[in-house]
């Protein structure tokens, strides 16, 4: 008899619950909100060629281009970048060779992906 009481009790409660107006306002999820679209690889190219431009320009790490996550074309490009802002910095300051860096790293990306990037012709 217990067993069979119980098993009332469960079959009740596994029953799905009855819908009221009220309950489906609540339950219903908000639609989710779209994705951003990516950023364009010549965007990305210009935050890790410049991120690591000045890591490098600091002396606050050396590595490879494989260590730091570049191709060899972003890594071209970083040396590139480097050689000309150590040249800014020793001239106009520490602020100037900032501006550089963003400005060079920007212009090596533009043209490396005009040209193709890594997914184009010999790997770089």
């Amino acid at each position: 008899m217990l067993a069979g009481a119980l098993a009332g009790v469960l079959a009740t409660g596994c029953g799905a619950p009855a819908a009221t107006g009220a309950d489906d306002a609540h339950t219903t999820a908000p639609p989710a909100a779209s994705p951003a679209p990516p950023a364009p690889p010549e965007d990305l190219c210009t935050r890790v060629v410049a991120h690591w431009s000045r890591e490098v320009l600091d002396g606050t790490t050396y590595g490879d281009y494989q260590s730091m996550g570049l191709s060899n074309g972003q890594y071209e490009i970083l040396r590139n970048v480097v050689d000309e802002a150590r040249a800014e910095k020793g001239r106009a300051g520490a602020a100037a060779a900032d501006a550089l860096i963003d400005r060079r790293a920007r212009e090596g990306c533009v043209a490396w992906y005009r040209s193709g990037g890594p997914g184009e012709g010999p790997w770089q």
